[in-house]
This record gives structure tokens, C-alpha cells and sequence, in this order.
């Protein structure tokens, strides 16, 4: 574990002293084992860093930087305004960006991806609890080229809708290389996976294509059901997605687990989504929902959305699908 950042990194922010941040930790640190079952689902993951900045509550949405080496960008949703926060991976923030010119209704998810050399951030305003909304958007930003508070305005936006009525989406991922969004519904069961155009004519209203639905999602954990039973038929709802930089493996995160499909050169995501996909328990978070691959394609961070909530770093065991 590297020492906290020193207080000239967190300027204009308050920066906790050094017993305060390891008591933090340590309280983190309890709270992942009590949440581990002690079995074959031992959560694992290289704590980096912890989410302390007040400004930073509700973060629902997680991406690494293609631009600065170290550098996640995360964003929160319910009515904060809308803006873009680039953090270090010891979880403190560097600067702000406000997105001028859109409604924010409620931000999701994010996606770091590259185009013609041109690195941008594709934000999803996707989410829908009550399922009212009509229409949806997402709006792609290029990223900043420096970590300086200022305001950025969309490189174009994508206005959509469901094929057949309103559903809630937290999970947004680009595949730069296919040309394409995907999407994944968070309450019904099975999930399913929709699809966009990332580079559609302007102006359009689109309409998402089912790819299909996501194969071998675990079942609710019997103890955990009789424990606490509504938390446990949360587990399995998908929160964050994101695509691996090589293109080749979807990551999922619910409340609970992790899951990545893997996808066979040749293949689409439809088939890719249709096998079982290798399941893992995540680390203990506080209402786990942003997920993101790293920029190497090595591992994912991840983080929850009430402060203070642990940074991880999680390189997958590749395993074998689960049955």
C-alpha cells in the first residue's frame, strides 16, 4: 500500500492526516473481510487507494485514461451538475471539468476509447430506475490533454431509445475497433446486451438492437438469501461494463461479482455473451458500481459510490467458465 498523498496534491480540498487515512483503511479492510464468506469466493483485488473527497459521493461510473498514464476519470449521477472528475489512483482528485451544453438526468457509466489517434470519454445518461424515460443519450467528449479545472463541450452526442419500452441501464461499454456501444439492462433477468453505432449520422433519434441476453449469470447465494434476502436478489443486477482495450473481453460488475466474456477473434458479442463467463467475487465495496480495464489491458479498477469507498485494482484469474 503506498503512503497517502501528501496535502499539496489534494489543494482546495481537505486533506485527511496521515492517522486519519490509515484508520479509514484499516475500517475498509474489516469491512471486506466481513464481508467475505471465507470460501472458494475469497475476494480479491490490490487496494490502491480510498475515495475521500466529499465532491466524490455517488460515483457511479469509472474509466482509465487513454491520455495521462495513472489518471481515472469518474463521474457521479443523481442532481449533482454535470461534470467530469480526473483522479490519481490513490483516489485523489486532480481537477473538474463541467460538460457544458447537456441535460444531466443520470449518469451511469463511462468509456475511455481511441479514434484516428484522437483519445475521447463517451458518457451514458442511461439510467431509468423508474422506467419513464422516452428517449436516452449519450454524449463523447475528447480528452482533455491537461488536468486543469475547465469546461469541455460534446465532440457529437447520440440520442436513443429501447426497442420496446423503457428499462433501467447502468452498464455502457465502446468497442472502438467494431465501431460499436454496448449496452447491458440492469433488472431483468436474464440481463440483456443492446447495441448502437458509435459513429452515427448527427441528428438521428437511433433505436438499440438486441444482441441478445447474458448466459451463466450466477444464482442469488442460498446464506446470503437467508440473511438478507432482498440485498441478496440485488447481487446479480449489472452496474458497469467496459471493454478490454484489445477489444477481445467484456467486463461486467454487479452489486456482487465480476464476470468477463471473453470474445473469440471472429466472433461478435452476441456470441461472446451466449457462453458462460468466468465469475468472480468482487472486494468488499459500498454499492459496487464503477468498473473500468485499465489502460493495459491487464486488470480493472473499481470503486463504489458512497465515500469513503476503497480504489482496487483487480487482475482476473482467467479460470475456467463457470457451469
Amino acid at each position: 500500500m503506498p503512503p497517502p498523498p501528501p496535502s499539496s496534491t489534494l489543494s482546495g480540498r481537505v486533506a485527511l492526516p496521515a492517522a486519519l487515512h490509515a484508520a479509514v483503511l484499516a475500517l475498509l479492510l474489516v469491512a471486506g473481510c466481513a464481508e467475505s464468506d471465507g470460501g472458494t469466493d475469497e475476494p480479491v483485488g490490490e487496494l490502491t487507494g480510498v475515495l475521500l473527497d466529499l465532491q466524490l459521493n455517488e460515483v457511479s461510473g469509472l474509466a482509465a485514461s487513454r491520455q495521462h498514464e495513472g489518471v481515472l476519470w469518474l463521474h457521479d449521477d443523481g442532481d449533482n451538475p454535470p461534470r467530469l472528475f480526473a483522479v490519481n489512483d490513490r483516489g485523489a482528485r486532480l481537477a473538474t471539468f463541467r460538460v457544458e451544453g447537456v441535460a444531466k438526468t443520470d449518469w451511469e457509466d463511462i468509456a475511455a476509447f481511441e479514434i484516428d489517434g484522437k483519445r475521447y470519454l463517451l458518457i451514458a445518461d442511461t439510467g431509468d430506475n423508474g422506467g419513464l424515460r422516452r428517449t436516452l443519450q449519450l454524449h463523447v467528449v475528447e480528452e482533455p490533454a491537461t488536468l486543469k479545472n475547465a469546461q469541455l463541450e460534446p465532440a457529437w452526442s447520440i440520442a436513443f431509445r429501447w426497442p420496446d419500452g423503457a428499462r433501467d441501464c447502468e452498464a455502457v461499454a465502446v468497442d472502438a475497433r467494431r465501431g460499436e456501444i454496448l449496452l447491458v439492462s440492469k433488472k431483468r433477468q436474464p440481463p440483456e446486451l443492446f447495441s448502437l453505432p458509435l459513429r452515427p449520422p448527427a441528428g438521428e433519434l437511433l433505436t438499440a438492437s438486441l444482441l441478445g441476453t447474458l448466459s451463466g449469470m450466477p444464482e442469488a447465494d442460498p446464506q446470503r438469501l437467508e440473511q438478507a434476502p432482498k440485498r441478496a436478489r440485488l447481487d446479480t443486477q449489472v452496474t458497469a461494463a467496459s471493454v478490454s482495450p484489445d477489444g477481445d473481453t467484456l467486463a461486467l460488475m454487479t452489486y456482487r461479482y465480476l464476470l468477463l466474456y471473453p470474445r473469440v477473434e471472429g466472433t461478435n458479442w452476441a456470441a461472446a455473451v451466449s457462453r458462460p463467463p468466468r465469475i468472480s467475487v468482487l472486494p468488499w465495496l459500498p454499492q459496487a458500481e464503477a468498473l473500468g480495464w485499465a489502460a493495459d489491458g491487464e486488470s480493472l479498477y473499481a470503486t463504489g459510490e458512497f465515500i469513503p469507498a476503497p480504489l482496487y485494482r483487480i487482475t482476473p484469474d482467467p479460470g475456467a467458465p463457470v457451469d
